[in-house]
C-alpha cells in the first residue's frame, strides 16, 4: 500500500486534478491519497489557503467578508465546472464555509486556523465526488473521525502519539482513501494546523502509521535539484538522498519538501519518493536511509534568510559550570526555539528565527540574561542568512571546508560564523542577508562545476 500527497500546484485546476485522478488510479496500491489546498493556476494567481487567511482577516476586523467568502467559492466553483460536478458540491463547499465563520472563536489563532483549514478539506471532498463520479469507489476521510490527534498549537502544531495507532485502521479499509493534508484536531475538538505546507508531513504521519511500503510526494518539479533553480540554470538532479541530507537541505530552504516531514517516515524507515504530477514517468529523487557516495563529497547548497543572533560574551564562561543550560531554559521560559548555539571558549551565540520572536521578547530575553548570569557584554545582530553545504560524503572527504571559505572568498562573500555538526554531514555558514544569492552560486559553481571536480 502507498500514500501519496498532491500539493497545491497539483490541485489548482480541474485539469490538475484530472492528472492526480489518473496517476491515483494507475496503480491499485495507491489508495490512501494525500491532498493540499488549490495552488496558483497562473503566476499571478492567489492560492486558496490565502485567500482563506484574507477571509479570516476581513471577518475578524470587520464581521464581514462576503467579497472574501465570493472568492474562495468561485474558485472550487470554476473547478467543479471543469470536472462536470455540478452546482452540488458548490453549494456545501459555501455551506461549509460559512459553517466556519458561524462557529464563533475565543482568540484570533484558532478561527483563523479553522478557516485556513478548510481550503484542503474541501479539496479532498471534491477529489472523492469526481473520483465516484469516474466509477470509483473513492471515500472523503475526516481527520477527525480517524483520530488525527495535534498539539494545540495553533499554526505550528504537532502530531500527538496516540494518532499513529488510531490511523493505523486505515489500511484496512476499502477503496480509495482521499484525506485532507495540513490540519488535525486538537485533543479538545478544535481545528488545529501545521505551518505551511504542512500537508507534506499529514501524507509522512499517514505512511508511518500504515507502514506504507513508500510515500510519494508529487509537486512540480521532476526531481530535487543541487541547488535552486531560480538561481542556478539547470542545476544537477539528485536521484537519491539519505532523510538526513533532506532534512538538512529543507531546513536551509529548499522549497520542495517542508522541513518537519522526514521525522516520521524516517522512524519507520519507509522511503519517500519526490515526483511530477506534470511528469510521472519520471523516477524523481527517492529519500531513503542510506545512499551509495558517487556523486561526490557534496548532494546540495542550501540558504535562506530571517535569522538574528544574540551574542553572548563573558570572561572565563567554558570554566561555569551549567552556564548554557541557563542560558537554555531562559530561552524555554520565554517559549522560545533556538536554531543553532555556535560557541568559543568565552563566547555563545544563540540563532533565532525573526518570525518566531517579536522585538519585545527579543529585549526582555536579552535583560534576562545579562541579570541573571552577569555576562560582560550581549549584543544582537540582525539580517542573518544561513547557507547549508551538505552530503553525506564530506565525512570522507578532507579539505570540504577550505573549498567552501574559498568559494565564498571568491564570490566576495563575508562569513560571519560556521557551524559543523558532529555527523559531519552539513557545515553551516552564517552570512549577511544580501549575501545570499551570491553564496548559493559560488558554492555550487565550486562543488558542481565539472572542472572542479
Amino acid at each position: 500500500m502507498k500514500v501519496c500527497k498532491f500539493g497545491g500546484t497539483s490541485l489548482a485546476s480541474a485539469d490538475q486534478i484530472k492528472k492526480v485522478c489518473d496517476i491515483v488510479t494507475s496503480d491499485p496500491e495507491r489508495r490512501l491519497v494525500v491532498v493540499s489546498a488549490p495552488g496558483k493556476e497562473f503566476d499571478d494567481d492567489i492560492k486558496v489557503t490565502d485567500l482563506l487567511i484574507n477571509l479570516a482577516e476581513a471577518y475578524l476586523k470587520t464581521q464581514n467578508c462576503d467579497k472574501e467568502l465570493n472568492q474562495v467559492v468561485s474558485r472550487y466553483q470554476r473547478i467543479a465546472e471543469g470536472l462536470n460536478l455540478g452546482d452540488g458540491i458548490v453549494k456545501d463547499i459555501e455551506n461549509n464555509l460559512k459553517t466556519r465563520i458561524s462557529l464563533g472563536y475565543d482568540h484570533k489563532e484558532k478561527f483563523i486556523d479553522r478557516m485556513k483549514a478548510a481550503g484542503e478539506d474541501n479539496s479532498a471532498r471534491l477529489v472523492a465526488k469526481y473520483l465516484r463520479s469516474l466509477g470509483y469507489n473513492a471515500k472523503y476521510i475526516n481527520p477527525k473521525d480517524a483520530g488525527l490527534y495535534l498539539s494545540d498549537e495553533y499554526g505550528n502544531a504537532r502530531i500527538l502519539p496516540q494518532s499513529f495507532k488510531n490511523l493505523s485502521k486505515l489500511r484496512d479499509m476499502d477503496g480509495i482513501l482521499i484525506f485532507p493534508g495540513f490540519f488535525g484536531y486538537s485533543l479538545s475538538g478544535e481545528v488545529v494546523t501545521f505551518s505551511r505546507g504542512g500537508s507534506d508531513i499529514t501524507g509522512s504521519i499517514l505512511a508511518a502509521a500504515i507502514e506504507a511500503d513508500i510515500y510519494e510526494n508529487f509537486t512540480d518539479v521532476n526531481s530535487v535539484y543541487a541547488a535552486n533553480p531560480k538561481l542556478i540554470k539547470n542545476p544537477k538532479a539528485i536521484s537519491v538522498l539519505t532523510y538526513r541530507e533532506m532534512r538538512e537541505l529543507a531546513y536551509a530552504g529548499f522549497s520542495v519538501l517542508h522541513e518537519e516531514t522526514l521525522a516520521p517516515v524516517f522512524r519507520k524507515g519507509i522511503p519517500v519518493n519526490i515526483r511530477n504530477t506534470n511528469n510521472p514517468e519520471s523516477k524523481g529523487t527517492i529519500i531513503a536511509t542510506t545512499r551509495k557516495i558517487t556523486n561526490g563529497p557534496v548532494s546540495g547548497i542550501a540558504g535562506t534568510g530571517g535569522f538574528l543572533t544574540i551574542n553572548i560574551h563573558k570572561y572565563l564562561m567554558n570554566r561555569e559550570i551549567g552556564f548554557v543550560r541557563k542560558v537554555l531554559s531562559i530561552l524555554e521560559e520565554e517559549s522560545v526555539s533556538f536554531e543553532h548555539v555556535p560557541s568559543g571558549i568565552d563566547d555563545i551565540s544563540i540563532i533565532l528565527r525573526k518570525k518566531h520572536i517579536d522585538d519585545d521578547k527579543v529585549s526582555r530575553i536579552m535583560e534576562r540574561i545579562a541579570h541573571n548570569l552577569v555576562v560582560d557584554s550581549i549584543t544582537i545582530g540582525y539580517d542573518l542568512a544561513l547557507v547549508m553545504v551538505v552530503g553525506e560524503g564530506m565525512m570522507n572527504s578532507i579539505g570540504v571546508a577550505g573549498r567552501a571559505t574559498t568559494a565564498l572568498a571568491k564570490g566576495g562573500v563575508n562569513i560571519r560564523m560556521i557551524n559543523q555538526g558532529s555527523s559531519e554531514v552539513s557545515i553551516m555558514f552564517g552570512i549577511d542577508e544580501k549575501d545570499l544569492d551570491a553564496a548559493i552560486i559560488s558554492l555550487y559553481d565550486e562543488f558542481f562545476d565539472e572542472n572542479n571536480e
